[in-house]
């Protein structure tokens, strides 16, 4: 994993309204190719880093949240939309953010994709990195 040599990162939105401070990743990030993941974002597939929910926090504003599905909460920007956060009911200690609203997104690189058997016919990364029809955890992993 790459994992940051300061442990604190940070980040926010495309407009500024809202900003965050998150500690390192707590495991290995991935980029998902999920339904949700495309849908919320707009785009083919969404980066995300996993972080612990009490060493992250919003530092300027607040974001919006809206329920995806019944144990799913996202959160984004309501100004200009920019997708934040991922919170699973399941696991109320951790947060997932999107990688590229990190500060500097180079800090946190992902190491495979995940939920390829939801990715786009023409969506078919070249990278190198481990690709898993759901995710890791299925795989075993």
């Amino acid at each position: 994993m790459s994992e940051p040599t300061d442990s604190v990162l940070t980040g926010g939105c495309l407009c500024g309204a809202v900003a965050y401070r998150s500690g390192a990743p707590i495991r290995p990030p991935s980029i998902c190719h999920c339904t949700s993941c495309r849908r919320a974002a707009g785009a083919h597939a969404v980066a995300w880093f996993t972080a612990p929910t009490a060493q992250f926090a919003f530092t300027r504003g607040a974001p919006a949240t809206f329920r995806s599905s019944p144990p799913v909460v996202r959160s984004f920007c309501a100004s200009c939309g920019t997708p934040l956060t991922y919170r699973h009911d399941d696991s109320p200690h951790e947060v997932d953010v999107t990688i590229g609203s990190l500060d500097d997104p180079s800090r946190v690189a992902p190491v495979a994709h995940t939920w390829m058997e939801d990715a786009a016919s023409w969506d078919r990364p070249g990278d190198g990195r481990p690709q898993f029809a759901q995710s890791r955890a299925h795989a075993g992993d």
